[in-house]
């Protein structure tokens, strides 16, 4: 493992033309101190776990002090926000320290989140504030845990410094990592430019370096967004399959590597509502829970079109056509997977539908009530009086338990094999708003980041049964019915 001064920057991004960045230092941060650090993310880089007990260690990842080999920069990118095309957006309040190659010759990109005002932060101050830093820093930890693609995040530096939302905030900086930070919207500035050459050598950049594969083929560019699109598609039946809702889905917040990205207003579902809405800033519902399948697809036209110099019209409309067929082969095996079904069957979609229409009547738990059926009783006559009870129409159910229990019958395994399956697929914790906003009251209030540190590790695992932690995993309190997240979020 690497000191601080070892870490191996190599930073291809940097050595782009410069009208693909504007160079800058972080701006300063008072005071810095450190909240959390994430030793499982240390290894991404190499970095000793110990350097953090480093004095300076907080300077550095405030951004006051630069890393050796490190050149800063803020990326430049546009986006369609809520369906609307904004012509030039970027890296209003990040700034990319680089790209870490560590010792397995990955490369991973170090960005500070909340490191000042950069040339896109329009009339933002460029900060991000404690409690945003630690919804982002637990979440994407939380969807690494639950098996799902996403940024990480290695540690959370604080200040005192205030900054300004709806109230008064303390400022934090939250240090992101990912292989890479280029998003829809990298490509959308340079096509609605006219800068097709520009264009073209972003997407020779991304092919070399994420999908050397297709380097040399005569087709790279359209095989290039095929892999766009079957990487999205999977990501959205992931989504949907643990409950999650991003809530800003705009094309600026869309990995180009089908990561999920770019965490504010997020949600995880939990009474069962398909048109679940967790972004208090998107009244209409342009990105509810049961919207995101679509909006990927939307999102990817976005893309398409702004690859169309380089790729004709009908390979780019070939790929599109592969979205809805790759997603719901991934959704559905997901959700039969959740149901612990071994085998598919053209019933599946019947008995999950059923299943999810009867939750939405109940206002049942998603994730609790898909925990619980791992302890299904499939032997003839059982009432299964727990699940039973989760449901308004007792009589709907006993109905679908019935063709559940057949169809477990036709798999002809134990229930015993079945709910090992069913519970390394079906979480017991996920990021709950209310627990979120537990650990945000006790470090804003008294500096005690242990809720954090506690969370963190909590979600790390969140399949086992982890004894102590019953509480983490039932359904919210009455107040947490009053939590509302926002873009500010």
């Amino acid at each position: 493992m690497r000191k601080l001064e070892q870490l191996g920057f190599d930073n291809t991004f940097a050595r782009l033309p410069d009208i693909f960045h504007s160079r800058l230092h972080p701006t300063p941060l008072p005071d810095p101190y450190l909240v959390s650090f994430n030793t499982n993310a240390a290894p991404l880089i190499d970095l000793d776990s110990a350097e953090t007990q480093r004095a300076d260690f907080a300077e550095y990842f405030s951004g006051n002090r630069l890393l050796p080999g490190c050149e800063p920069l803020a990326m430049l990118y546009a986006g369609h926000q809520f369906g609307h095309y904004v012509p030039q957006l970027g890296d209003g309040r990040a700034v990319l320290l680089g790209e870490i190659k560590n010792s397995a010759g990955e490369y991973w990109d170090i960005q500070l989140k909340g490191a000042g005002r950069t040339p896109y932060s329009r009339n933002g101050d460029g900060r991000a504030v404690l409690r945003s830093s630690i919804r982002e820093y637990l979440c994407s930890e939380a969807m690494h845990g639950l098996g799902i693609p996403t940024t990480r995040a290695l540690c959370i530096v604080g200040s005192d410094h205030r900054v300004y939302r709806e109230t008064a905030e303390t400022a934090a900086v939250v240090t992101r990592i990912a292989p890479s930070h280029v998003r829809f919207g990298s490509f959308e500035v340079f096509f609605y430019r006219g800068q097709n050459q520009l264009l073209a050598m972003l997407a020779d950049y991304v092919i070399a370096k994420h999908f050397p594969p297709l380097m040399d083929a005569p087709d790279k560019y359209s095989r290039f967004l095929d892999e766009v699109v079957t990487r999205t598609a999977t990501l959205m039946a992931r989504w949907q399959a643990v409950g999650f809702s991003h809530g800003v889905m705009n094309t600026d917040n869309m990995s180009i590597l089908g990561l999920t990205f770019d965490y504010g207003p997020f949600g995880f579902m939990e009474n069962y509502d398909p048109g679940y809405i967790c972004n208090h800033s998107d009244p209409a519902g342009r990105y509810a829970y049961n919207q995101q399948p679509q909006i990927g697809l939307w999102n990817l036209a976005c893309l398409a079109q702004a690859l169309t110099p380089v790729i004709a019209m009908e390979d780019a409309e070939a790929a599109l056509q592969n979205y809805g067929p790759a997603y719901a082969k991934h959704y559905t095996e997901l959700m039969g997977q959740k149901l612990g079904l071994a085998h598919a069957s053209k019933e599946d979609d019947t008995l999950i539908n059923t299943l999810l229409e009867m939750m939405h009547t109940s206002q049942a738990d998603y994730t609790n009530l898909f925990r619980g059926l791992g302890n299904f009783n499939s032997a003839p006559g059982e009432k299964n009086t727990a699940l039973r009870d989760q449901f308004i129409d007792r009589t709907a159910f006993d109905a679908w338990s019935e063709s559940y229990r057949a169809r477990l019958q036709r798999e002809q395994g134990s229930d015993e094999e079945r709910k090992i399956r069913m519970d390394k697929v079906n979480p017991k914790y996920i990021l709950r708003n209310h627990l979120a906003q537990t650990a945000i009251n006790k470090a804003e209030q008294g500096r005690d980041f242990s809720e954090v540190d506690r969370l963190l590790k909590l979600l790390q695992d969140p399949f086992s049964e982890q004894p102590g932690m019953e509480d983490y995993a039932a359904t919210p309190p009455e107040w947490a019915r009053h939590i509302t997240v926002s873009c500010s979020s």
